[in-house]
């Protein structure tokens, strides 16, 4: 069962890396069009196209930050044993589906089975975070029973 976890946390990764990369990729790009953007007779319109061009590097920026404090969160998980109550880096076997709680990197294909990458502040993971195997919960008007935490 711990090869299961390795292998979610390696797709987590290479979620998190690409990600990682598209917003530096972004970040670089906005800054070259800034640098690049040289003042026309049109001093209004440059302005307003310098300003739009800040917002795309202040949100790429934000992106890459995230990105990072992501990896960040991965990180601390990635050893992880199984535990009594449910907590960054188990997998929780549900009746509704297995969750692997990490990043949000959404719905996760593995040796035939769907997994849920999801963030222990998700809505779901804080319904999860604590609980303990044989516990339920209502989640969008479905009935959970926590079956097993690995």
């Amino acid at each position: 069962m711990q090869n299961i976890k390795e292998k979610l946390y390696l797709l987590c990764l290479g979620f998190i890396e690409q990600r990682i990369q598209t917003a530096e990729t972004a970040l670089e790009q906005a800054r070259e069009a800034s640098n690049d953007d040289t003042k026309s007779s049109a001093g209004d319109k440059f302005e307003t196209t310098r300003e739009m061009m800040q917002q795309d590097i202040t949100r790429n920026k934000s992106l890459l930050m995230d990105a990072q404090q992501n990896l960040q969160l991965l990180n601390s998980i990635k050893d992880t044993s199984g535990n009594e109550r449910v907590r960054n880096g188990n997998l929780a076997y549900t009746s509704q589906g297995i969750f692997y709680i990490s990043i949000s990197a959404g719905q996760l294909q593995l040796e035939g089975e769907s997994i849920f990458a999801i963030s222990s502040v998700s809505p779901i993971g804080k319904l999860l975070i604590g609980k303990q195997k044989g516990d339920t919960f209502a989640f969008n008007g479905k009935d959970y029973l926590l079956k097993d935490i690995i």
